[in-house]
């Protein structure tokens, strides 16, 4: 039998969710300004080479932050939560270290 996941109970759910809002809202920031001083930082060294390649900058800098931040994101939350001890394995046996 599954054992209940933490996350089933709606307070610690709403509660789980609404920390890992206010983690990606801090992260939004950070990698809005992380954007915003690579282009200036990109313009300075290099002037104004093609708009281009300033959006170009811009999107892989801020899609990586935010895909890297929304799974970092989603680790805390799994693991925060007791999400990831609430598991059946099939091998918990065949562990030497139990």
């Amino acid at each position: 039998m599954i054992p209940p996941s933490p996350l089933d109970d709606p307070q610690k759910a709403a509660h789980a969710w609404a920390r890992y809002l206010r983690i990606m809202r801090w992260m939004m920031t950070v990698t809005v300004g992380l954007v915003i001083g690579s282009i200036i930082l990109l313009y300075r060294s290099n002037g104004m080479v093609s708009i281009h390649f300033y959006i170009a900058t811009a999107l892989g800098i801020g899609f990586t932050m935010l895909l890297a931040s929304a799974l970092m994101g989603l680790a805390f939350l799994s693991s925060g939560t007791g999400h990831d001890e609430s598991i059946v394995d099939p091998l918990e046996e065949d562990n030497p270290y139990k």
